[in-house]
């Protein structure tokens, strides 16, 4: 291994190693525009100058240059000085000067870095060049002629995310950065480029004008819009939240996060639920006040049988409300309740049985993945950009069983037809033998295929194809989830109890008479029609479809309102942080069916959050332990009870943008559906 000297301080390093990650390693700070840890090396904005010996006696990249053995580098001589400034002198020539105006003011890296190595002064007093702007969609705002060319946000759409519709035509002080045509970016990551732009030349259009980052609160939070716990700061000011943005987490989101989970928060400001509501006689909902919507529960409870009671929880629904409302539903003595809204036959014996077992960070190891029934870009996009990670880093061979995507990897398409499992399964399939020969392969199966009337013949397929795919220290078998609460609520046990109902037979119960009474946790996915004529608690956060169907409305908070618990699809605990206070007369999920619970006379037997969560510890460890994935045990391998039927995989997920409550009240993510529909091409004025 290389072993050189850098400011006096030797250091051994791995090969491959450039200078200015050796300097990273010793906590030197070597400035920079175009290098980013997590792209390819460009070398083409010349911040990074540092002298090296032996060598030609002039600075030189530290971001291009590797590491060799006996090389002395230094960065802090009036060389690097010198030639620092001149780089910067450069690069703002055309520079607009509209710091006060920029969104960029204030987290802009080329005024820090203009502050710290730059001379103050330029030298050059000709005309500045403008940039005609581009347009990007609804999400990127531009303004190219503060562009200083370092291509991050080429290379990131390139390699990143799939999408290679940026680019730079022209040449010398000509060129430019655009999308050869008036197009949006087609790629659910392209907030992302307005964090990696080092300047103010991609900005974030719905944020545009709305705030300084010295006025805003900062909380830090976890995402619910999927099920893969992107980890994210939220910043509020007021009883505001104004965006969204991504925290590391290398096994996660890295430092990435979907343009739904950044910018569908405008919808928490609208069609908010704020006060209790009652329906009258006349079929008016009606406000009121807490005791009065208690009692309307109360006394519909109270002419009722426990078999005639049933509670769903939905997919934003977080573990203390579902442990609350689980316990409730034991004192009322009905063991009528799910989780599963879209009805997924997901068996949940073991916590391994339902949980993404290669875990996310895990996806990258693999050398053969199988897709089954999943579209991993719509359901789960951070997942899908760690698939083709492995794709692009390791060489993955990435195989579909279901409707064939764009998923930004090549793909082979095996068919949409669920019987290519019993075929790998008896070897009759070219893919058995792949699957024999890999080291690390893995298998993801989507809620589309166990959503299906066979969705547990097709469940205990995979399982049996997926026992082919294990090897010491892997697990091959993963369930694709795309619902922030389902874990969390496998977890906590919120399935039928003994005798009890599962979705499918309570919606079916709802419509023939026998359910009289639903609870509905923030369920908004489920044809409302089915309920027939029973009586409907809903509670949640925003008015839509579970709210407009409901006999009695019991105002929450959303993620952003509320301390919560989620369990991620690998099976990792988090938690989301309170942001700003819910509006009106809204209260914490758990906290309103604790208060229920009295009013029901049938107390809930914990007064605090620390009470509940100790509570929900002592229900499953894994609630116990924040942050910590550990490897889960499975039920035994069985065949497939009866045969596969041969209808082929529908989509789970019509529009990535529109998947939840807050996304469909989002003015943003409704734009963003407009721009796909209509097509990304500009339309004329």
């Amino acid at each position: 291994m290389p072993k050189l000297t850098i400011d006096g301080q030797e250091i051994e390093v791995e090969p491959g190693t450039v200078i200015i990650q050796a300097c990273e390693q010793l906590g030197i700070e070597i400035p920079r525009f175009c290098y980013h840890e997590r792209l390819n090396i460009a070398g083409n904005c010349r911040m990074c100058l540092v002298e090296v010996s032996p060598g030609p006696p002039k600075p030189q990249a530290s971001c291009a240059l590797p590491c060799a053995d006996k090389m002395v580098v230094k960065t802090d001589t009036p060389m690097v000085k010198k030639a620092r400034e001149g780089v910067m002198e450069f690069l703002l020539i055309n520079h607009p000067l509209d710091c006060p105006i920029c969104d960029q003011g204030g987290e802009c890296d080329l005024q820090d870095q203009a502050l710290l190595y730059g001379q103050g002064k330029s030298r050059y007093r000709e005309g500045k060049r403008a940039v005609e702007d581009k347009y990007m969609g609804p999400i990127v705002k531009t303004n190219m002629t503060r562009c200083i060319h370092c291509t991050r946000c080429i290379r990131f759409a390139t390699e990143i995310a799939g999408v290679p519709e940026l680019g730079a035509f022209g040449r010398g002080e000509h060129m430019e950065v655009g999308t050869y045509v008036e197009q949006a970016i087609t790629s659910e990551l392209s907030g992302n480029l307005v964090d990696i732009c080092p300047v103010g030349a991609l900005t974030s259009k719905p944020y545009a004008f709305l705030a300084r980052p010295w006025e805003l609160t900062k909380t830090e939070s976890i995402d619910v819009m999927d099920a893969v716990g992107s980890n994210i700061r939220v910043d509020s000011r007021g009883e505001m939240v104004l965006r969204v943005l991504p925290r590391v987490h290398e096994q996660i989101n890295e430092e990435w996060i979907s343009d739904k989970t950044r910018h569908a928060c405008d919808g928490l400001r609208v069609s908010r639920l704020d006060r209790p509501y009652v329906r009258n006689a006349d079929g008016v909902l009606k406000p009121v006040a807490w005791g009065e919507a208690f009692a309307a529960i109360a006394s519909r409870l109270s002419a009722l049988l426990p078999r005639q009671v049933a509670a769903l929880a939905g997919n934003l629904a977080c573990a203390e409300s579902i442990t609350a409302l689980k316990e409730l539903m034991g004192r009322i003595g009905s063991p009528n309740m799910d989780c599963r809204q879209e009805g997924a036959q997901l068996p949940y014996a073991r916590r391994g049985d339902y949980l993404f077992n290669t875990t996310i960070a895990g996806i990258e190891q693999a050398d053969l993945i199988l897709l089954v029934g999943a579209n991993p870009r719509d359901e789960a996009a951070m997942v899908n950009a760690r698939i083709r990670k492995a794709w692009r880093n390791g060489g993955a061979a990435i195989y579909n069983i279901g409707k064939p995507e764009n998923l930004t990897y090549p793909v082979t398409e095996l068919g949409n037809d669920p019987q290519l499992l019993e075929a790998i399964l008896a070897g009759k399939h070219p893919l058995a033998g792949a699957i024999a020969a890999a080291k690390r392969p893995m298998l993801a199966l989507g809620m589309a295929a166990l959503a299906r009337h066979d969705g547990a013949v097709i469940y205990a397929a995979a399982r049996a194809v997926a026992g082919n795919m294990m090897r010491e220290g892997w697990n091959g078998f993963n369930v694709l989830h795309h619902a922030a609460s389902r874990v969390g609520a496998l977890d906590l046990g919120f399935v039928p109890g003994e005798g009890g109902k599962g979705i499918e037979d309570i919606l079916a119960g709802a419509q023939k008479g026998e359910i009289s009474f639903l609870y509905l946790l923030g369920v908004d996915e489920i044809d409302t029609h089915l309920f027939g004529d029973a009586f409907v608690v809903y509670q949640g956060h925003h008015g839509d479809d579970g709210a407009h169907r409901a006999d009695v409305i019991l105002p929450g908070a959303a993620y952003t309102e509320k301390d919560a618990t989620y369990v991620n699809l690998e099976g990792r605990m988090q938690r989301t942080r309170r942001a700003i206070f819910p509006p009106g007369q809204a209260k914490e999920d758990w906290a309103v069916l604790r208060a229920l619970s009295e009013a029901l006379g049938k107390p809930l037997p914990y007064n605090t959050l620390a009470q509940l969560r100790q509570r929900m510890a002592s229900i499953n460890p894994v609630f116990g332990q924040e942050d910590v994935v550990s490897a889960a045990a499975m039920s035994p391998v069985a065949s497939a009870p009866a045969p596969v039927a041969a209808a082929p995989f529908e989509r789970l997920i019509d529009n990535f943008f529109m998947t939840d409550p807050i996304s469909r009240a989002s003015q943003t993510m409704a734009e963003c559906t407009r721009v796909r529909l209509e097509g990304p091409v500009k339309q004329a004025a």
